[in-house]
């Protein structure tokens, strides 16, 4: 792992050059609990992309994996975890990247594209539909779940889940917490309506925390919607069908 100071944060990162050649750079930003060994290493996103010819450069998101944790609420807000990726861009000498999120992960590229679109060639938004826009996703009990005494004192299945997501990765919950109560920024439909870097929506179809990809997609005009077949929220993120969906998109996008 790689460190930089994002404005007096720390943030950890991998940067991983392609086997041959330069390689156009792609960053991609973990979800909520997770960490980029777990999101995008364990899923082989990482050696997808390399073997394509990619240069990677993946995040521990603050509060998340080898970065700093903070503890008040508002060091997580979605445009200063935005800033955090532009600033690891400024970082590393890369003008323009295509940024791939997936689920707090894509809600901080959308508002990258809004802060920032100057800096992407695309973005990818993945586990993330019309909730960007309609609700913020995941709901406010995962901080209570984050606080409860064990797993064992929760009974909703969508805490328990998260919960038991979060000790598996071995996470800061108090730092969790304070995430989850910081980064529940929407966009309006009118800043949706207003990205206009090459944008895929990839969402799952039984997932039931993202929200529908299609409709998110039909109020961004640069926008194609990308279904992964029968996945849901956790199972999408690695999915075949996810993979090719973004390569292809990938090769398509200016």
């Amino acid at each position: 792992m790689r460190f930089f100071n994002s404005d007096g944060v720390s943030i950890a990162y991998i940067d991983v050059a392609p086997e041959s050649g330069q390689g156009d750079p792609i960053l991609l930003i973990h979800g909520f609990a997770s960490n980029h060994a777990v999101n995008w290493v364990n899923t082989l996103w990482v050696k997808t992309l390399l073997r394509e010819g990619y240069r990677v450069i993946a995040l521990d998101n603050r509060g998340h994996g080898q970065s700093e944790k903070l503890y008040r609420p508002e060091d997580y807000e979605s445009g200063t975890m935005a800033a955090d990726a532009c600033r690891l861009l400024d970082h590393l000498g890369i003008e323009r990247a295509d940024v791939m999120g997936y689920s707090m992960g894509a809600r901080i590229t959308a508002h990258l594209a809004l802060a920032a679109p100057e800096r992407m060639r695309s973005a990818i938004l993945g586990g993330l539909g019309i909730h960007l826009v309609e609700g913020v996703g995941l709901p406010l009990g995962i901080a209570d779940a984050m606080e409860a005494p064990s797993l064992d004192d929760l009974t909703d299945p969508m805490q328990r889940m998260f919960r038991a997501f979060a000790e598996q990765t071995k996470s800061d919950l108090k730092a969790l917490a304070a995430c989850i109560r910081g980064s529940r920024q929407v966009l309006t439909r009118e800043e949706a309506a207003s990205i206009r870097v090459p944008t895929l929506v990839a969402v799952g179809t039984e997932d039931d925390v993202a929200g529908s990809g299609p409709e998110l997609a039909a109020l961004i005009p640069t926008a194609v919607p990308l279904d992964i077949p029968g996945r849901d929220h956790n199972l999408a993120v690695g999915d075949r069908v996810h993979k090719q969906g973004v390569l292809a998109f990938l090769s398509q996008r200016p």
